[in-house]
């Protein structure tokens, strides 16, 4: 009855369709005259306020940061949005001035990105909207992008200088069953293709490129129905640590 009631709902779905692929996701926004995808100035300011405080699965990050001593090689933050994750982080973590935080995102949140921080004089914040800019740092943080990505992780990570030490990739969306499936979010006025994950086949293409799971922690909160497929039943959501080998010890 709530799926069925939430179809009938007048009020905007946040999560409507499902597709096979992100292609054929964005395609169908395309094609209903949405604005399309995240890469546009008004998605920018969308929840960033809220975005810059901690939420509870932020924690697991933070305990691995604090212990991978990130200060003494910087970090990619990738899909870091305008900072979000800096500023929400700057109060409890140690973020010496001349260690870098780059932000890698597309190029119309970099901009804005970029606006606010100069605005705010923070010199801290690098934003890259080509990974090929990218230096080679150890931690590569991802949290939240996974489910907004449009290609592999592991073909994201190879235009990289060098594969990263550390990868702390959180709010990682799966789909029960292990099949995988695309939907789309609204987002502000913007529908944004959302992928749902096989975890089993993430983990495997990680670990396909050099990766061990260190660490896994579910976050209940996050789990959600496709408002107008609930017979797809709730995500998961899940955060990891992952280390390459070599970077053992």
């Amino acid at each position: 009855m709530s799926g069925r009631l939430r179809y009938l709902s007048p009020l905007p779905r946040r999560f409507t369709g499902a597709y096979p692929s992100y292609e054929q996701a964005l395609d169908a926004a395309k094609k209903a005259g949405r604005l399309a995808g995240y890469n546009h100035p008004e998605v920018a300011p969308v929840s960033f306020d809220a975005m810059c405080k901690i939420a509870p699965w932020d924690y697991p990050v933070l305990f691995w940061m604090a212990r991978l001593d990130i200060n003494k090689g910087g970090l990619l933050d990738a899909g870091g949005h305008m900072g979000t994750k800096f500023r929400a982080f700057r109060p409890l973590l140690d973020l010496p001035d001349d260690k870098p935080w780059v932000i890698y995102e597309l190029p119309e949140i970099a901009k804005a990105g970029r606006r606010l921080a100069l605005e705010e004089r923070i010199t801290q914040l690098t934003f890259i909207d080509d990974l090929s800019q990218a230096p080679a740092l150890p931690v590569f943080l991802a949290s939240g992008l996974l489910q907004y990505l449009d290609r592999p992780l592991p073909e994201l990570l190879r235009t990289l200088p060098r594969l990263p030490s550390h990868l702390l990739l959180n709010k990682v969306a799966f789909q029960r069953d292990d099949m995988p499936v695309v939907t789309l979010e609204r987002i502000g006025r913007a529908y944004v293709p959302y992928q749902r994950r096989d975890e089993k086949a993430f983990v495997r293409e990680l670990e396909g490129l050099g990766y061990e799971q260190v660490d896994r922690w579910p976050i209940p909160q996050l789990s959600h129905v496709i408002d107008t497929h609930p017979e797809l039943g709730a995500s998961e959501s899940a955060g990891f640590y992952f280390r390459l080998r070599q970077a053992e010890g």
